[in-house]
């Protein structure tokens, strides 16, 4: 993997939380994150593995917010989390396997990484989408510190995991 590919990735993962952040009050913005999602994929030398990947992580990255949601972590217009939060998840996830891979050995480094940077996104994120955060900023950053520290390991590791192919022998 070129250092070309994993700045212009670190670089995508930024656009696209901006965009996916700012598109909660901006919808047009969401569309063109799409546009960005396809072409990462098709910009990835195996697409396929990619797009498990993007899908394994968004799947748990869905539950993951529903479930805080539902548990009073935040507060969010409808029941569910929106759709800016639900397009966020793949677009974190297609930097696991290229600009986040150096965080997953050794261990510590992507549970460092993830009780720092996960709360960071989250309230900056809630902030700026209006997302309400019922237990207050502190008590949210230090559940999400603790949550992230354990949370972004395991999806280093399920982003990278390999899929057994039915077809071999």
């Amino acid at each position: 993997m070129s250092r070309a590919w994993q700045l212009g990735n670190a670089l995508w993962l930024q656009l696209g939380w901006w965009g996916c952040v700012l598109g909660a009050e901006r919808g047009w913005l969401l569309p063109l994150v799409g546009v960005g999602l396809c072409v990462h994929l098709a910009c990835c030398a195996d697409s396929a593995a990619e797009f498990r990947a993007l899908v394994r992580v968004a799947l748990c990255g869905w539950l993951l917010d529903t479930g805080l949601g539902l548990a009073g972590v935040f507060r969010f217009p409808g029941a569910l989390p929106p759709p800016w939060l639900l397009l966020l998840w793949p677009v974190f996830a297609s930097s696991l396997r290229h600009s986040l891979a150096w965080a997953a050995r050794p261990l510590w480094r992507g549970a460092v990484l993830g009780a720092l940077g996960g709360p960071l996104a989250y309230l900056s994120g809630a902030r700026l989408a209006n997302v309400d955060l019922p237990l207050g900023e502190l008590a949210s950053g230090l559940l999400l510190a603790a949550i992230w520290a354990l949370w972004l390991p395991l999806m280093l590791r399920l982003a990278n995991a390999r899929q057994a192919n039915p077809h071999q022998t």
